[in-house]
């Protein structure tokens, strides 16, 4: 049983038996628990930990556990109907909407229910992440001098100084800013490089995350069409024409959703696009450190070519690590950085120093090489895998493009799927999927699932997980006139 099952299952036990003991009575150990149960010390006290969070029991060091007094009745549920007034007046004239939709966002973050299988997530499987490397790195971080003080606003030197060596070309560590992820950085960007009410071009389709940014930044999504080779460049100057937008954002390197990269041929016309509309270009490169085993050698980041400082750069190391392990940088030179780092600063502060010293400790260690061949080999072994699967159960699916880095696959549905339906038959099936609707900033082209393998346990799960998909896609298509 996984930890937090048994975690889960022992408070729920203590809490039944809560009853034996009066107000102040005395539980039995820890070690008395570990006896009785079989499980270890570790889930014992997080399940104690989680009755003391409910007020159940109180702990007191050298003494033990205690069950706690008699909570006061709760107090009768207020009228907060006035507030649906308040968070809509004038919203008709408001530059910047107070309400934001994050479904497309919420859908990676958010948990499934037990036995459903996971084909909608944005992170690695726990069993894909460098846990121990990651716990080493953070004992060894708080042990560090001054771990706990306070660190410089644009981030500690060292960190910043491999941040810029990963990116190249003319970047120095001093033209680099520590932020608090992916998505903080793009957040910082944005409000820096265009006023609420301006037009931003985007990819199309895009992550749907950079999507509820902009419209919570107040800004307007353009959507620009990508193919096989990335963004199309005839498409993009005729965008940036049209609307006088200032600002493109872009992940040339295996794009979320497609897998997309930004082909040589391309990429230096999108620099001269940009350039030529006085335009800056917000480099998301999110994936790099997720390159499958049979990539080859990559493209450098588009920063790496740019020595005019039309390029904003963002990395981070939050898809090859862990969700929590949010530890990213934004990259400019010129005047823009003055303002990124403004920005960066009202809003942050600073990224946490031990987060910054464990992230130190991480990349400096031999576990790390060994831990991106490891998810290099697990990644492709996965993607061929969902390839093939696919393939066999779902043929109609149209798979064009199969990615060598990343944790996604794009799926073009049968004409005429209504892909709702598809995702409601495959969750009641035991599967999570993702609609494409939300990739797009306008009406899609047809109608499409994503699908990551990188979120599931394995391979025999991807297996499991495209039978449900195909069970759900003969219920849709059975109900179909």
């Amino acid at each position: 049983m996984q930890e937090s099952s048994s975690v889960a299952e022992l408070a729920k036990q203590l809490r039944n038996e809560l009853d034996r003991y009066s107000p102040g009575g005395k539980l039995p150990s820890s070690r008395a628990l570990v006896d009785r149960f079989r499980v270890s010390p570790v889930t014992v006290s997080r399940a104690l930990g989680q009755l003391a969070a409910e007020g159940l029991v109180v702990t007191r060091p050298g003494a033990g556990v205690f069950r706690a007094e008699p909570q006061a009745a709760a107090a009768p549920a207020g009228d907060t109907s006035w507030q649906e007034v308040a968070l809509s007046a004038d919203a008709a004239t408001e530059l910047v909407p107070r309400a934001v939709d994050a479904s497309g966002v919420l859908v990676t973050l958010a948990a499934p229910p037990p036995g459903i299988i996971e084909f909608n997530g944005g992170y690695l499987h726990p069993s894909l992440q460098p846990e121990r490397a990651m716990a080493a790195a953070l004992a060894r971080a708080g042990r560090r001098p001054g771990a706990w003080g306070r660190p410089p606003v644009d981030g500690l030197p060292e960190l910043r100084e491999w941040f810029a060596r990963g990116i190249g070309g003319s970047i120095t560590a001093a033209e680099v800013l520590i932020t608090a992820g992916g998505q903080s950085a793009l957040t910082t960007a944005l409000r820096a490089l265009a006023p609420p009410g301006a037009p931003v071009l985007v990819e199309s389709p895009t992550y749907p995350g950079m999507l509820a940014i902009a419209r919570a930044a107040g800004l307007r999504p353009v959507p620009v069409p990508v193919d096989v080779d990335g963004v199309r460049p005839q498409l993009l100057a005729a965008a940036f024409k049209a609307t006088g937008a200032r600002v493109f954002v872009c992940q040339p390197l295996f794009q979320n959703p497609t897998g997309a990269v930004l082909s040589a041929e391309r990429r230096p016309e999108v620099l001269r696009i940009a350039r030529e509309a006085g335009a800056f270009v917000i480099e998301d490169d999110f994936v790099r450190r997720l390159v499958h085993e049979d990539a080859g050698p990559l493209p450098r980041p588009l920063q790496s070519d740019d020595p005019d400082g039309v390029v904003v750069h963002v990395c981070s190391l939050t898809k090859a690590t862990s969700p929590s392990f949010r530890v990213s940088a934004l990259a400019a030179r010129g005047p823009v950085l003055e303002r990124l780092r403004a920005i960066q600063v009202v809003d942050h502060f600073f990224v946490p120093r031990p987060l910054q010293e464990a992230a130190l400790e991480l990349v400096g260690s031999p576990a790390w090489p060994r831990h991106l061949r490891r998810v290099a080999g697990e990644l492709k072994d996965r993607r061929d895998a969902m390839a093939a699967a696919l393939r066999l159960e779902l043929p109609d699916l149209a798979l064009p493009h199969i990615p060598a880095g990343g944790y996604l696959l794009w799926l073009r549905l049968p004409d005429g799927t209504n892909e709702a339906d598809v995702v409601g038959a495959a969750l009641r099936a035991g599967v999570a999927v993702a609609p494409g609707r939300p990739y797009f900033a306008a009406e899609p082209s047809a109608a499409y699932l994503r699908l990551s393998f990188a979120a599931v346990a394995g391979v025999g799960e991807i297996g499991e997980g495209v039978r449900r998909l195909r069970g759900a896609c003969d219920e849709v298509w059975g109900a179909s006139p």
